[in-house]
């Protein structure tokens, strides 16, 4: 409640941001996808859904579970364990993982997509821009995500590891976290993008590089950033719903 009351002045309608989004039409459009596309954090929730459903090993379970109450403590980086939790599918089949995560998208994140951000991403893909999605969670949680809103897997730059012979390697591709995502941008060609959009301090470089950057449901530390560069926010409708119970 205390962060969307902050800076009321520079808080978006739904409209404002639409106008301030498409006019004009950027021709290239970045989104960060957890919290950002829908409410909360995929990356996690798939990985606890894995443990729960016996996709991982018990020994695989225990290890990613105790390094991830490391990096609750901070004693693992943000970079490392978001690399940690694509490296432990490894040994898997591909396949396997890309059905498992179709389950877990259908039954626990489809339903919590913001309307208006999908609204928006079918506007932008209608007037032409090239939209890409980036995420530190895995590459297999977001490629089905952005299934949903019509973009296809080339334009997805999130975690991930090389597949050999069908089998998930721990040979990290990516992580695109913090810097890392100015830094999978570059890689993609895209120097400059007109419009970025993301809810977290790892996505700040990221917005810091956009003509037009867009916080969207910002926790408090983005929030401070926004309000220090006078970066307007917008909240979804079921952001403000929640918060006002």
């Amino acid at each position: 409640m205390t962060s969307i009351q902050a800076n009321p002045g520079l808080r978006l309608s739904r409209e404002e941001l639409r106008q301030a989004v498409l006019h004009p039409a950027p021709r290239v459009a970045v989104f960060d996808c957890d919290g950002t596309l829908w409410s909360g954090d995929a990356g996690l929730g798939f990985m606890t859904w894995s443990m729960e459903a016996g996709l991982l090993s018990r020994d695989a379970s225990d290890w990613i579970d105790a390094r991830h109450r490391l990096y609750r403590q901070g004693e693992v980086s943000e970079e490392t364990i978001c690399g940690e939790m694509v490296q432990v599918y490894a040994g898997l089949r591909e396949e396997e993982l890309r059905r498992a995560a179709a389950r877990y998208f259908a039954a626990h994140v489809e339903a919590q997509i913001f309307p208006e951000m999908q609204t928006l991403v079918d506007e932008l893909r209608a007037a032409g821009a090239d939209i890409r999605a980036v995420s530190s969670t895995a590459n297999w949680v977001i490629e089905e995500g952005m299934r949903r809103f019509g973009i296809g897997a080339e334009c997805v730059l999130a975690a991930q590891v090389r597949v050999q012979d069908g089998l998930i390697t721990s040979d990290l591709i990516a992580v695109p976290t913090d810097e890392g995502k100015v830094e999978a941008l570059r890689r993609a060609g895209i120097l400059a993008p007109e419009a970025v959009f993301g809810n977290s301090i790892h996505d700040a470089a990221m917005l810091a590089m956009a003509a037009r950057p867009f916080p969207v449901n910002p926790t408090p530390a983005l929030l401070e950033i926004a309000a220090q560069r006078n970066w307007a926010v917008y909240y979804p409708a079921a952001v403000l719903a929640d918060h006002s119970k």
